[in-house]
Formats: C-alpha cells, sequence, structure tokens
C-alpha cells in the first residue's frame, strides 16, 4: 500500500496540532525529519526539519509498530505546536517524498477495516462519535465502536454454523443408519437465535432515533401560543409571534437537546380550515408532520377547540398562555416561561422511557439486515418441522440468515457501500 499522510487534528489555531503517517514507509519518512524515532509507543521530543535542513517545528514523536496501530500498518504521529504555518510547512515536507501521498478522506479508517482493526459497524460507530452532540449519541456511538453489535451477531453466526452443520451432516448421512436425532438441538440453536434476533431488531428504530433525533411537534389551533413556545423552548427567536391568529404558515424546526437526547422541535401551523390556499397548505404540512412525529404536544386554550387529529395515550397536553389563563394544572407560557420547565422535564420523562428499548443497532442498514435473516430463519424453522427429507432446504436458509448477518459487520455484500461511508470522514481519519 501507499504510505499516506495528514493532518488528524481539527484545522486553524489550535495549542496542538497532529500530523499522521501510516504506511510501510512511515518510519523511514519520520526518521528522515526527526533524525531519529523513540521507542514503539513512547513519545520523544525531537527537531522536524525539512528538505534544505532548516528546523520546522520541535514535536513530541509517537510511534505505533504494524499490527499494533489504528490501521494496522506502521504508524508516526508528530504533536506540532498548532500553528497553521507550522502545519503547512511539516505537510509541505512530507509532500517532498516520493513514496508519501496525502491521504483521501477515511482512509485512514478504512485501512483499519481493510487490516481488521475494525469491522464495518465499529467505522459506523467511530463516524456516529464523531458526529455525536449529545450524551445519548456518544454513549451509543461508542458502544458500537467497542466492538458490541459486532460480538452479538459473531454469537449468532456461531449457534447457525452449528445448526446448519448438524443438517448438514444428515444429508451426507442420509442413506446410512444415522440413530441420532438432530432436530431438537437444532430447534433450540434456531429459537436461541430468533428470540434474541428479534429484540435486536425491535430495538433498531429507536437506536436509529437516538442518533438521527426525535422529532416533537407542537400542535393546537392558530394563536394558542406555539410559535412563542417553541421560542421559549429554543431560547431565541426562531419563530414570528403576533396576535394575528394563522401567522405560522410552514413548519419550522429547531434542534435542541432535552434530556441528553437529540430532539427536533417543530411548529406547525394552526389547525383549523383554513381561510386561503397557502394556509390550507400550511395545514396540511402541518397535519402530516404532527402524525409522523415521535412524540405530540396539544397546546389547548380554554376554548377546547376540536382539532382534526386526537392524542395519542403518551402525548402531552398541556394549557397554553397560562400566563393570562392562570391554572393549576400543566399549563404553560412561553410569554413568561411559567410551566416551561415542567413541560421540558416531561418530554424528558417519556423519550427516556422510549430510550429503554433500544438496540445496539443504530442504522437502517443493520435493521434490514437482521430483518432478512429473522424472514430466512423462520423458514428454515418451517423446513425442519417438516422432518430429515427438507433438511438440505433448512440448511440454505440458515446459510442465507448467515450471510445477511455478515453483512453487518462487512464481511459479505457491502463494498458499495464503502465509498459512501468513508466519504463522511475528514482527511485525517
Amino acid at each position: 500500500m501507499d504510505t499516506i499522510y495528514s493532518l488528524a487534528s481539527a484545522r486553524g489555531k489550535a495549542g496542538v496540532a497532529v500530523v499522521r503517517i501510516s504506511g510501510p514507509h512511515a518510519f523511514s519518512a519520520a526518521r528522515s525529519m526527526a533524525g531519529s524515532l523513540p521507542a514503539i509507543r513512547k513519545a520523544g521530543l525531537r527537531s522536524l526539519k525539512g528538505s534544505e535542513g532548516f528546523v520546522l517545528d520541535e514535536a513530541l514523536v509517537l510511534c505505533f509498530d504494524e499490527g499494533a496501530s489504528f490501521t494496522g500498518e506502521q504508524v508516526v504521529e508528530f504533536q506540532l505546536h498548532g500553528s497553521t504555518a507550522v502545519v503547512r510547512a511539516v505537510l509541505d515536507a512530507l509532500s517532498g517524498y516520493p513514496d508519501l501521498r496525502l491521504a483521501e478522506p477515511g482512509e485512514f479508517t478504512r485501512r483499519a477495516l481493510e487490516n481488521e482493526r475494525l469491522d464495518l459497524a465499529q467505522v459506523e460507530g467511530l463516524a456516529d462519535l464523531l458526529d455525536a452532540e449529545t450524551e445519548a449519541q456518544r454513549r451509543q456511538a461508542f458502544t458500537v465502536l467497542s466492538g458490541a453489535l459486532g460480538d452479538i451477531a459473531e454469537g449468532w453466526r456461531r449457534d447457525l454454523i452449528r445448526a446448519a452443520a448438524l443438517l448438514e451432516a444428515t444429508i451426507d448421512f442420509a442413506d446410512e443408519d444415522v440413530p441420532v436425532d438432530v432436530s431438537p438441538e437444532v430447534n433450540e440453536l434456531l429459537d436461541g437465535v430468533l428470540t434474541t434476533l428479534a429484540k435486536e431488531t425491535a430495538g433498531t428504530r429507536i437506536a436509529e432515533r437516538i442518533r438521527d433525533g426525535f422529532e416533537v411537534a407542537i400542535v393546537g389551533a392558530p394563536n394558542a401560543g406555539k410559535s412563542t413556545l417553541l421560542n421559549a423552548l429554543a431560547g431565541r427567536d426562531a419563530a414570528i409571534t403576533s396576535e394575528i391568529a394563522g401567522t405560522t404558515r410552514d413548519v419550522i424546526e429547531v434542534q435542541m437537546e432535552l434530556a441528553g437526547l437529540p430532539v427536533t422541535v417543530l411548529d406547525t401551523a394552526g389547525l383549523r380550515d383554513a381561510q386561503d390556499e397557502v394556509e390550507a397548505i400550511g395545514v396540511e404540512r402541518a397535519l402530516s408532520r404532527a402524525k409522523a412525529a415521535d412524540l405530540r404536544i396539544f397546546l389547548k386554550s380554554v376554548d377546547d377547540e376540536i382539532l382534526p387529529l386526537d392524542p395519542q395515550s403518551d402525548d402531552i397536553v398541556v394549557l397554553g398562555k397560562a400566563d393570562i389563563h392562570g391554572t393549576d394544572g400543566l399549563a404553560v407560557s412561553g410569554l413568561t416561561g411559567q410551566g416551561v420547565d415542567r413541560l421540558v422535564a416531561r418530554i424528558g420523562e417519556l423519550l427516556e422511557d422510549r430510550v429503554k428499548g433500544a438496540g445496539i443497532a443504530t442504522r437502517a442498514r443493520h435493521r434490514i439486515a437482521m430483518e432478512r435473516a429473522l424472514g430466512a430463519l423462520d423458514d428454515a424453522r418451517i423446513e425442519v418441522q417438516h422432518g430429515p427429507e427438507r433438511a438440505e432446504f433448512a440448511a440454505e436458509e440458515i446459510r442465507t440468515a448467515i450471510r445477511a448477518l455478515d453483512s453487518l459487520v462487512g464481511r459479505v455484500d457491502v463494498e458499495h457501500l464503502l465509498d459512501e461511508i468513508f466519504a463522511s470522514f475528514c482527511l485525517g481519519k
């Protein structure tokens, strides 16, 4: 492979900048600049020199041997002073070595995958960790990065390979007297995988929400105080407010963190019989987004209007404009802030309760692969029940399930995904 290099820390002025080199010529190039290298995994202070012999910077140099680095190759890191001029000078010096080239986006991580330092699910977990903005996203991404999904998939794979081997043994010895009936053990193995796989699959949609964010829609009649409440939750004037009913015509979205979870709060048009064509479009969009939202806040007035959308069991119904009407129940005023803390706490409680059912798998790709495996295993169970004469078909369905689960960690059928995944990484990853 080529030896690659790149700035691994963020661009711009900083206290420290990290330049990473990976590949078969990493040590020789670093030695040429630093004069000598510290022992493996031991940091040493070195003067880095350019091709003309001038000192570029005093840097901490850290070396990782092949098979013991992030990429699985020889890796050297220069910890430089974080000046843009220093970084540029060091990168320019590295570009002068004929055996080195600038890394492409995500190429360090791609090499970690190719050298089996990470599986594909871990790569996705790393991407999510770099993008994490909330505590829940950080915890979720780190769980995937630690290899939890790969570990559970390997357990499923091991049990299914055992089940397929038992069935194939009956095929190989079909013409001989084989006294052992393998169906009880096969059924036990299939039942165990089906149970845990179904549970994990059911939890993927909530896990996807933790990764992508929950949607909470504020719905109600015109002039109920929805936009004022949105502004209070956002802490800024995100939506136009006025006493004129029907001011909000389109769906306004504000992203925030509630109870450590990523949440997009939607301010929707007031639900009523539209007065004009534009308002009718707004009402239609409001209904569509509210129905699709994970949670709805029904902001009601004392007049208790009949809305074209009914609250579900876990939606929040709250009285608006509490500063005017005043009430001892759950009521809020976006204008004064009355009751907003209680409302935020209630939203957090409901979302945290849903998060308890989240699985380890976080992406639609994971869910689809597991659903394919579930379907194949259901078919395998049916074939096993038909007796030894259907063992060949049962074994093939199990093999189909194994291939689906192998795609979770990148063993098969994922080449078309790799360019898209690694394109989202920065150069230094």
